[in-house]
């Protein structure tokens, strides 16, 4: 597949049907990609495809113009289709080359279950529904239900249906519901005041650096509400009851265009569990109207569409 992804990429930068391609190579620390941007048909060779590439490369569509190829997993494409619904993109500047995402392997569970900080892993493996980590050159081997991210653990699109070029026909991704909604589930259950402490604890540990903004392909607001001074929201000092504030906004911004990547919580450097909120706040969505991010290009944005039909509870 990776080779297939190199040639169909290279075909069409030399072709001239794309300006630029988007897609992943190895990162410079182990077990880690990186984006990788490119006009240059030399640089399509390091283009791979494994367990690692993490990024939801969407956010990237509205930075640059011109057309584009860009390598999509499912959830990849449920955001692309998000921004054509909201105009922030046009279909026919973009060639999607579909990827069936087998899940992606979360390295902070990795060094819980060896036990090793990730330097000290000399290899990771998956063989069908098992990874093999090799430790000391000791293998140990796991379920890959514990190794996946939360949100891969639920997909709902593992294969892009919104696609160009598809580079297989099915994925391999083995989903657990119940161990993608176990966060969200503990806090459920818990009372409103235990929940009122958790989320302190955990926002008081926020530094506001906007990673978890920056990265969401749905927060495309040229100047966010953060950044404004009249009037202003909320106070720029780090501090927990405007970090919640931010959060809890952003949430009912990016409702409806949310697809549940996970790449909020990847990306905060402090391990923050912000998808709890987005996870929550994509069920609220999808209860109350039936409605879930990117499966239809067609189909008007939430916020922008209403239906007589459509139950009031929430707003009485």
């Amino acid at each position: 597949m990776e080779q297939k992804l190199r040639d169909g990429a290279k075909a069409l930068l030399e072709q001239g049907k794309v300006d630029y391609i988007i897609g992943f190579e190895p990162g410079s620390l182990k077990f880690t990609t990186t984006p990788l941007i490119t006009r240059d048909k030399d640089d399509i060779d390091r283009l791979v495809i494994n367990p690692f590439i993490v990024n939801n490369l969407s956010a990237y569509l509205t930075e640059l113009e011109g057309r584009v190829g860009i390598v999509a997993k499912g959830c990849d494409s449920r955001s692309i289709v998000s921004l054509i619904q909201d105009k922030q993109i046009a279909r026919e500047d973009i060639v999607i080359i579909g990827i069936p995402c087998p899940g992606l392997i979360d390295l902070s569970k990795i060094e819980q279950l060896a036990g090793k900080d990730r330097d000290e892993v000399d290899d990771i493996t998956r063989e069908g529904d098992r990874v093999v980590i090799v430790v000391d050159g000791k293998k140990q081997e796991f379920p890959i239900t514990e190794v996946l991210f939360d949100n891969c653990l639920g997909c709902d699109m593992p294969t892009p249906s919104e696609y160009d070029i598809l580079l297989s026909e099915s994925s391999p991704l083995v989903t657990d519901k119940t161990s993608s909604r176990k966060k969200i589930e503990g806090l459920k259950g818990t009372s409103q005041e235990e929940r009122w402490s958790f989320w302190e604890k955990e926002f008081s540990r926020c530094i506001r650096c906007y990673a978890c903004r920056n990265v969401c392909p749905a927060c495309f607001c040229k100047r966010c509400f953060v950044e404004e001074s009249e009037p202003q929201w909320i106070s720029p000092v780090p501090q927990w009851q405007d970090n919640l504030m931010f959060q809890v906004i952003r949430n009912i911004h990016v409702a409806g265009r949310c697809t549940d990547c996970g790449e909020c919580e990847r990306a905060c450097p402090v391990n923050i569990q912000l998808r709890s909120l987005a996870k929550e706040m994509y069920d609220i969505v999808d209860d109350l109207f039936q409605f879930k991010a990117g499966m239809d290009k067609e189909a008007a944005p939430l916020l922008t569409a209403y239906a007589v039909e459509e139950a009031e509870d929430f707003i009485r």
